[in-house]
């Protein structure tokens, strides 16, 4: 059955799967708004609470990401076994209710502490969501599908940027926590009463059946191609979302913009070219990907070799506006790995074990990439400080992006075996 369906399109899906794909999408652009609003923020906050360049990288990078990322494994076991959909409900409530407390945060630790609130609640989605897209839409659609799901972050960005520069520039950061927080709380109550829970193509084992979260992992990095995939989106994430977190303190001290004018035009920036490149790279990852499998890994390898001369080119524009216009060619590509990428997590794993698949994968690029990122970024903008004076940020990231050469070699390698270890996964489950 499956094989017969991975020809047709997104557009013959149920009306029940696209309407899940719907509403999976905004919830993933609230996650964005509610987890990117600090990058516009940062640079106000340093001020009102005396924090260093150091600090702000631990609350956008380290401190979030890890407890993301540990947070996801219990809860993406628990989605294996029980409703995705209630799961994504309680995480969307919980996040969505700090990320407004974090507008009360009054000194550094205040502030720590409610992030690390928004980021447990956050790690619930993603692998619950994964999972439920798996069931959904079948092999052959899951890079599309999961590629529009995925557009929820150029999106999310977008809104982020915009609306939190904005409302801080007019009325104060903390308010700008506050105004992004309450979304997510309708849309919760908008899933739970419309969104169904997916027939799922193997049921839950019976709880005496079921394999320890040992065999689980055990189980999924036993795949080689998991392996590759995991260490080169690693090193990818490391720098992309460390650029990403950085960005509009970058632009806003070296050009001396407003907060709300970057947020504007960065926003957009990131949301438009982002959002086409996220979906582009899905609908290439399965037109290519169904032909030959290794173009799951080979399609972002090469997306994110041509970002790195634009890049330097951003970081050493004399103008403001030369440097938002080099940021085109990154955004449009630097988010494009994640449909054919996550879309192939999902066809190499166990069915029963997918939403695990997913947490363990996000778990690696979370502290490795997008923990990692900005906290490295944060630290040698405080060493080159010394020597570099106010332009110590701008050195700082253009070392991050050396990393991403190194993530197109090990993309490269991960298509060597693709094509074989997906045929083995699908004959497998069937």
């Amino acid at each position: 059955m499956e094989k017969s369906q991975a020809k047709t399109g997104i557009g013959q899906a149920s009306g029940d799967a696209r309407y899940a794909l719907l509403i999976l999408f905004l919830v993933y652009v609230v996650n964005m708004i509610d987890r990117q609003i600090l990058s516009i923020l940062m640079e106000p906050i340093k001020k009102d609470l005396h924090l260093s360049d150091t600090q702000l990288g631990l609350l956008s990078g380290l401190s979030f990401a890890l407890f993301f990322a540990i947070a996801g494994i219990p809860i993406a076991r628990l989605a294996d076994r029980t409703s995705r959909r209630n799961i994504i409900v309680a995480s969307l409530v919980v996040w969505s209710g700090l990320t407004a407390v974090c507008g009360m945060a009054q000194n550094f630790w205040h502030l720590l502490l409610a992030r690390t609130g928004v980021a447990v609640g956050e790690g619930g989605s993603g692998p619950a969501a994964h999972s439920m897209l798996a069931d959904y839409f079948p092999h052959g659609q899951r890079s599309t599908a999961l590629a529009i799901y995925s557009c929820g972050v150029p999106i999310g960005i977008l809104f982020g940027l915009a609306v939190g520069g904005w409302v801080s520039q007019t009325f104060g950061w903390r308010m700008a926590f506050l105004v992004v927080g309450m979304p997510g709380l309708m849309l919760a109550v908008l899933m739970f009463l419309t969104v169904k829970e997916p027939v799922r193509e193997i049921l839950p084992p019976k709880i005496e059946d079921r394999p320890s979260i040992a065999v689980v992992l055990r189980t999924i990095w036993s795949n080689r191609s998991f392996r590759r995939l995991s260490l080169a989106t690693s090193l990818h994430v490391f720098a992309a979302y460390g650029l990403l977190q950085w960005n509009p303190t970058f632009l806003i001290r070296t050009y001396h913009v407003g907060p709300a004018q970057v947020g504007l035009y960065l926003g957009l920036i990131v949301g438009i070219t982002s959002g086409i490149g996220t979906y582009v790279g899905g609908w290439l990852g399965d037109l290519m990907g169904r032909k030959n499998g290794a173009w799951y890994a080979w399609l972002p390898a090469i997306e994110i070799i041509v970002t790195v001369p634009f890049y330097f080119a951003v970081y050493f524009a004399p103008t403001f506006e030369l440097a938002l216009l080099f940021m085109i060619i990154p955004n449009l590509l630097s988010n494009a790995f994640t449909g054919p990428i996550f879309g192939t997590i999902q066809s190499l794993a166990p069915p029963n074990m997918r939403a695990m698949a997913a947490a363990f994968l996000i778990f690696i690029i979370s502290v490795l990439g997008q923990g990692l990122g900005p906290q490295a970024i944060g630290l040698m903008s405080d060493l080159f400080q010394a020597s570099a004076g106010t332009n110590s940020l701008r050195w700082a990231m253009s070392v991050i992006v050396l990393t991403k050469i190194l993530a197109t070699w090990q993309f490269t390698l991960a298509g060597k075996h693709l094509e074989e270890d997906i045929a083995a996964a699908r004959s497998a489950a069937a």
